[in-house]
């Protein structure tokens, strides 16, 4: 059975979403529920329709109208069957590292290893003669590099959201840690591809440092996120990483990206 993926966003204006609508089914153009209608009850072929819907909270009145349609025609006709989604969308990347205005649902952004963006934010600080910086262990709930060091905050940036903002985000929502995006360091950009029998992560990360003074006993840790965090000199920190076998998802390019930037 043919499967039919359809991405509706609550962000998308009503012709957008009729026109992946249209697309998708490869009726041409589409602009209302009744064309629609037709266009699902005329269509011979045995289908399934994934109707993923972006997460935010808010409601798009011609989202809704849409699921209500297949939905109808779901029930009156016996050729096609409906599944609907609930996942965060992300704005892709383009072959020039550019930001897109086409998003995916970040479930499938993994399944097809579609470059997105991320943020990378390392809070690091200097003791006597060394820089450290604070890594967290992902908690074992993860689906990706589960039980693993890792920078200290990171996370995606949603449709329609700017780095910096999702990087204060992050440290907030993992950490606890409240700052400015005035107070966050661009370091540059790191693309980076992690695949395993079910993902493909394919992450272009803006990577920032956080140079603030940070009481480790005072954060508080997302325990579906972190588990724990720590600090540790740099230094000792690569040659560990070159040396040992330790578990860790550290890109040791990002480590070199802070000591230009510190020294």
């Amino acid at each position: 059975m043919e499967i039919v993926e359809i991405f509706l966003s609550k962000l998308s204006a009503p012709e957008a979403l009729y026109k992946e609508v249209g697309t998708k089914l490869g009726a041409g153009e589409i602009s209302g529920e009744e064309q629609l209608e037709g266009a699902l009850l005329s269509c011979d072929t045995q289908r399934e329709y994934h109707l993923y819907i972006s997460d935010e909270d808010i409601v798009n009145e011609t989202v809704e109208s849409i699921i209500a349609v297949f939905r109808k025609c779901e029930k009156s006709c016996g050729r096609f069957s409906v599944e609907t989604h609930v996942d965060e969308f992300l704005n892709l990347i383009d072959d020039k590292a550019r930001m897109t205005h086409y998003s995916k649902p970040r479930s499938l952004v993994h399944r097809d290893g579609d470059l997105h963006p991320t943020v990378h934010i390392w809070l690091i600080k200097r003791k006597d003669m060394g820089i450290y910086a604070l890594l967290q262990k992902r908690s074992s709930e993860k689906q990706i590099n589960p039980d693993c060091f890792d920078v200290s905050a990171a996370g995606h940036v949603s449709q329609g959201e700017e780095f910096r903002h999702a990087a204060v985000k992050e440290l907030r929502e993992e950490l606890g840690l409240s700052v400015s995006g005035d107070q966050l360091e661009l370091i540059g950009l790191h693309n980076h591809l992690y695949t395993n029998d079910e993902v493909r992560d394919n992450e272009l990360s803006a990577v920032y440092l956080y140079r603030g003074k940070v009481d480790t006993d005072k954060l508080v840790l997302r325990s579906s996120e972190v588990s724990e965090v720590g600090w540790v000199e740099i230094d000792e920190l690569l040659s560990v990483m070159k040396n040992e076998d330790i578990p860790n998802c550290i890109s040791l390019d990002e480590l070199s990206m802070i000591k230009k930037a510190v020294f």
